[in-house]
C-alpha cells in the first residue's frame, strides 16, 4: 500500500483574531506529529537546511561537515552525525510528508564481517578489517538474521479482536477516535465538554467570528511545520495563516 502524501484537516478558526484555536484531526496527523519526536537531530537540520534554516544548529551541521576526517577520532564517522539512520520499526504505515533525504547509498543494506578463521566474536564494518586475534583479514560477511515476531494466540474475545485490529493499524496511536490538536501541538482525544471549555479558555465571545475550515496538510505544510515546532507555540497559526492572516490551502 502506498504511503499518504497528505492528509486532511479541520480547523476552528477566529476569523478577527487570525488565528486557529484546534485542529480536528484523525490518525494519519497524529502519526505524523510523534514520528517528529523519533527523528535525529540531524536528520532535523538536513530536512530544514533546504528552506533556508539559520539558526546555531545549522553551523554547528557545517562545522562537523567541512572538519577534515584528520581530526576525527578513527573508529568515529561524520555520517554518524550528519547522516543518521532513522529507525522505522515502530513507524509502518505513516503518512510519507517529509521530503526523503536519504540517498540511494544510504538506503542500501549494511553488511558486517568477522574473522575468516572464526576467531572471538569480533565485528567489523569493512571487509578489510584485521583480526585483532590473528591479525587475519575479517572479510568474512555476517549474515543479519531477522527478529520472528511471536503472537500469541488467545481465546475469541471482543477485547481480543479489537486488539489485533489496532496492532495492524500501525503508526502510534489507535485510528477509533478523532483527536483534538492544540495551536502548540497539545494533542488529546476529541470532545465536545473539552471543546467548550476551550472557548471560555480562548475568551471567545463572539462565536460568529469562529469558522470551520478543511485545509489540505503535504510536502511543504509539513516542513513548515517542522520548522514552527522548534521556534513558535502558536504552530497551526503559523502554518496556514501566515503572514497574509488567510487560511491557506483551504476547500
Amino acid at each position: 500500500m502506498a504511503a499518504t502524501t497528505e492528509v486532511s484537516l479541520k480547523l476552528l478558526v477566529d476569523v478577527r483574531g487570525e488565528r486557529v484555536l484546534f485542529a480536528e484531526a484523525g490518525k494519519d496527523f497524529v502519526d505524523f506529529l510523534f514520528n517528529i519526536m523519533s527523528l535525529p537531530v540531524g536528520t532535523v537540520v538536513r530536512l530544514l537546511n533546504k528552506e533556508g534554516m539559520v539558526c546555531s544548529l545549522g553551523k554547528l551541521y557545517e562545522s562537523i561537515e567541512k572538519l577534515s576526517d584528520v581530526y576525527m577520532q578513527p573508529f568515529q564517522d561524520k555520517d554518524a552525525l550528519l547522516k543518521p539512520k532513522v529507525f522505522t520499526s515502530a513507524t509502518t504505515n505513516l503518512p510519507h510528508l517529509l521530503p526523503d533525504i536519504e540517498s540511494s547509498e544510504d538506503s542500501k543494506q549494511k553488511c558486517f564481517y568477522r574473522c575468516n578463521y572464526g576467531c572471538g566474536w569480533n565485528i567489523a564494518e569493512e571487509p578489510t578489517a584485521t583480526c585483532p586475534q590473528c591479525r587475519n583479514t575479517m572479510s568474512c560477511q555476517v549474515q543479519i538474521v531477522a527478529t520472528e515476531k511471536k503472537s500469541s494466540f488467545t481465546s475469541l474475545s471482543s477485547s481480543s479482536t479489537s486488539t489485533s485490529s489496532s496492532e495492524g493499524e500501525g503508526g502510534f496511536v489507535k485510528g477509533v477516535v478523532t483527536y483534538m490538536v492544540m495551536d502548540d501541538l497539545m494533542v488529546k482525544p476529541m470532545s465536545t465538554i473539552s471543546s467548550i471549555a476551550l472557548l471560555n479558555r480562548f475568551n471567545v465571545k463572539d462565536i460568529g467570528a469562529l469558522e470551520e475550515k478543511t485545509v489540505k496538510m503535504g510536502m511543504d505544510e509539513a516542513v513548515q511545520l517542522l520548522k514552527a515546532t522548534l521556534r513558535s507555540k502558536t504552530v497551526l497559526t503559523d502554518v496556514f495563516f501566515g503572514k497574509k492572516g488567510n487560511v491557506s490551502h483551504a476547500y
